[in-house]
């Protein structure tokens, strides 16, 4: 085999993903993941955290189990277990919400780390069973003046409906006041001087006073909260310059209504007052609408896995339990029109299953004995029974999820440089009101206090900082509908700004190792230890220890052998995956086997020479080659015209690859890459990424996540390839699960798209603010035209960013 299969023939290991396991570890892997886990929500009952001790229902483990990723700590099988929980954060406003959520987690006895989104409304909790209650944050989280519920399917989709049905009562009850205000104040507006008579005129404010009493306890009490809990905190947020506008006009009209000859003076706002609060509670009631529309991707992909399974128990009989109780190699009956509850094989049946809600793909696919099944895919054809090999955290669907959370928690660049503006421009708002207010006192006294709720009103920086996130959540969910999920925001703004694109071959360009035709060839040395059937058994063997795609290949033709092995299979200890050259095992006779490279496995140089059609894994025993499996390989469809497009656009391909340099030079000409090297280790394809960059490029790399880790961590953005249970432990920005390269071109153009909005989004907060301000400060701008302008402003905002979802 030649020694340009380092990367590609090789069978490296990965880091897997926080609560992720290998594809292997469906056996005692597996097994000590569940025991991890159930020792870790069994210990919750034993913590003692500050406050009440009781059980609440939310630490139900089960309960827990469906919003809760729980993570060993030390390996697998270990005893102790981190747990990442996903929450739902009712009544955030802005950035500075968040942070005071945040600060509220951080400070509880056992949280790790808490990342809190405003934009988004959710929150990621890492912390430790031991030591605290997941009632106990969430009871941390309400003494902040919030609530948190768990972020499951039922649960966010009750609370989203609470939050509507609040959010539109406040809007009915300010729009439908605010118009009995306005027939009030009326008669003030259209009558001549002196035709209303001052006691009629008194009667009119009286009634505006009380009709907007409601406006004021009610449809404007979240701008009161957010600003008492920002500064009890002290923090300043949005909502502090708002409810001090509102607060000041009340004030003023109220002692102008009962006092007309007092310091408040004769002229009431209470008319613009209610205009005001109606305009933002519209304009807010559209922005949460426009969240909960790109929160529906999440919440369908939620709702796929059922929350119960029918197990098939050893004598044939069939019992419904909890999905989360499934354990590797439980039986399960899937009946038709039901999501397969784990990732697993058909061991009985036939079907087709539609796994749009995880590929994209809306096409139902055929799946007979054998073939694989993934949590989340509706079972369409008939009842089938599936033998689980991952469940719970471990499933493909729930590291698609979690990925689609930890995106939402981001705080990407663009957004943290807008939350670092927000709180300057904030202070700056009330220095420069209370500098209107001072001058006006000395100009017209009976404007001044007009003239500062203005000001206050007027200058809210809702719009700055919608601008980045409104914009950014609404890619997202148009990327994951197109088969590209993000793990960090901040991949957009990289996938804009690619020039040079590396691509790895196998699994990338070319299709998948499962399911390729595999040649076996026996080497003189395999007489000596029975010839090709008595090899092929522990070859299929140790190969189905490797998580990598050339080993599962090797194991997947192999299988049938493993059924009645010509002799017995070797127990396997130390079994180690060395990265970039392959799986070793040791024997219980103390013999060393090895699954390959052609160097590594003990190739001589001739033999590793010799060439093939398709990428070589190398069989051997103690140094001694026996084996050579060669596999098939073909382009993967449309990967020529994403190739093409991809060019067209200014983004220079370069193809790398650990094999054989004439095979990768082959794939490179079929596709019309001009750069392309072969035999590339990882240290070089790291060498080759960092030249790039320091050449001045903005470098992306696309591959299936094998020998590709310090090229993934050193480019400037990385896409993984999502075939199989790679995405399970890819560490890339984002993952490709449709496995379609033309997917990769729309989701640039939609990036660059999303860069293009958020500067539009961004002159807009910046033009309105320069043409307003002054405005206000030259009394020009009533407070109701104030408010109508600021929700005008969110709203534009809001609505240029959802145009990126279509």
């Amino acid at each position: 085999m030649n020694t340009a299969t380092t990367a590609s023939a090789a069978l490296p290991g990965r880091t897997p993903l926080a609560g992720t396991l290998p594809e292997h570890a469906s056996g005692a892997v597996g097994k000590s993941l569940g025991d991890s886990i159930d020792s870790a929500v069994s210990r919750l009952g034993a913590a003692e955290p500050s406050g009440s001790v009781d059980v609440q229902p939310i630490d139900d483990p089960h309960t827990l189990a469906s919003f809760t990723r729980f993570q060993p700590v030390g390996g697998p099988g270990a005893d102790a277990a981190m747990a990442e929980s996903s929450l739902r954060i009712l009544g955030l406003r802005c950035a500075s919400c968040a942070g005071i959520v945040e600060d509220a987690l951080a400070r509880q006895a056992g949280v790790m780390q808490a990342r809190v989104s405003g934009a988004a409304q959710c929150a990621t909790v890492r912390w430790d069973p031991a030591l605290t209650r997941m009632s106990t944050l969430t009871a941390a989280v309400a003494a902040a003046g919030y609530e948190a519920v768990p972020d499951t399917a039922a649960s966010a989709r009750q609370a989203r409906q609470r939050e509507s049905r609040a959010a539109l009562w406040r809007l009915f009850v300010a729009a439908f006041c605010g118009m009995q205000v306005m027939m009030l104040a009326a008669p003030s507006y259209f009558s001549a001087s002196g035709d209303l008579a001052p006691d009629l005129k008194h009667l009119l404010d009286w009634g505006a006073w009380l009709l907007t009493l409601p406006v004021l306890c009610f449809s404007a009490a979240p701008f009161f909260g957010g600003a008492w809990q920002a500064l009890k905190h002290r923090r300043i947020g949005m909502d502090v310059p708002v409810a001090l506008g509102v607060a000041v006009a009340f004030i003023a009209s109220s002692g102008a209504a009962f006092d007309p000859g007092g310091v408040f003076g004769h002229e009431v706002w209470f008319d613009s007052l209610t205009m005001f609060v109606a305009f933002v509670q519209g304009g807010r009631y559209l922005e949460m609408r426009a969240r909960h529309a790109a929160e529906t991707a999440l919440e369908a992909t939620l709702a796929a896995v059922p929350e119960l399974a029918l197990r098939v128990a050893a004598d044939g009989s069939v019992e419904r339990v909890h999905a989360q109780a499934l354990r590797p190699g439980d039986l399960v009956r899937v009946p038709v029109g039901q999501s397969c509850p784990a990732d697993g094989t058909l061991v009985e049946g036939e079907t087709e299953v539609d796994e749009s809600l995880l590929t994209g793909e809306s096409r139902a696919v055929h799946r007979g004995v054998g073939d694989p099944v993934v949590a989340g895919s509706l079972n369409r054809g008939a009842a089938v029974l599936m033998r689980v090999q991952r469940c719970g955290a471990d499933t493909r669907h729930e590291a698609i999820v979690a990925l689609m959370r930890a995106a939402r928690t981001q705080r990407p660049t663009l957004l943290a440089s807008a939350d670092r503006w927000a709180a300057p421009f904030l202070w700056a708002v009330l220095v420069l009101a209370a500098a209107a207010g001072a001058v006006w006192s000395v100009i017209d006294p009976g404007r001044a206090l007009w003239v500062v709720v203005s000001v206050l009103v007027v200058t809210c920086p809702c719009a700055l900082s919608l601008a980045a996130p409104a914009a950014l959540l609404a890619a997202t969910g148009a990327m994951g509908r197109q088969g590209l999920l993000l793990r960090r925001l901040d991949a957009v703004q990289g996938l804009a700004r690619m020039t040079v694109l590396f691509v790895d071959k196998t699994g990338t360009l070319t299709e998948p190792a499962a399911g390729r035709q595999v040649t076996v060839l026996t080497l003189p040395a395999a007489a000596d230890h029975g010839g090709a059937a008595a090899l092929q058994p522990v070859a299929a063997s140790l190969a189905a220890c490797s998580s990598h795609p050339l080993a599962q290949a090797v194991a997947q033709s192999l299988a049938q052998s493993l059924a009645s092995p010509a002799t017995p299979i070797p127990h396997w200890r130390s079994v180690r995956e060395m990265a970039g050259q392959g799986v070793q095992g040791m024997a219980d006779d103390g013999r060393r086997w090895r699954l390959g490279d052609a160097a590594w496995c003990g190739a001589s140089a001739a033999q590793a020479a010799l060439e093939s059609a398709g990428p070589q894994v190398w069989f051997s025993v103690d140094g001694q080659p026996l084996l050579r499996f060669v596999l098939g390989e073909a382009l993967r469809p449309g990967a020529a015209a994403a190739v093409s497009a991809l060019q067209a656009e200014g983004v220079q391909l370069r193809l790398l690859s650990g094999d054989a340099p004439s095979r990768v030079h082959a794939v490179a000409q079929a596709l019309g890459i001009e750069h392309s090297r072969g035999a590339q280790s990882p240290e070089d394809k790291l060498a080759v990424v960092a030249q790039a960059q320091h050449e001045g490029h903005c470098v992306a790399m696309l591959g299936d996540g094998i020998n590709d880790a310090p090229v993934i961590a050193r480019a400037d953005v990385s896409i993984a390839m999502g075939e199989g249970a790679g995405i399970a432990r890819s560490q890339a920005d984002a993952v490709l699960v449709s496995n379609r390269l033309a997917d990769l071109v729309r989701a640039r153009r939609l990036a660059r798209r999303t860069l293009r909005v958020i500067r539009q989004n961004m002159l807009w907060a910046a033009g309105y603010n320069a043409a307003c301000i002054p405005m206000a400060l030259l009394g020009w701008l009533p407070p109701w035209a104030a408010g109508a302008g600021m929700a005008a402003s969110s709203l534009f905002v809001v609505l240029n960013s959802l145009r990126l979802a279509r």
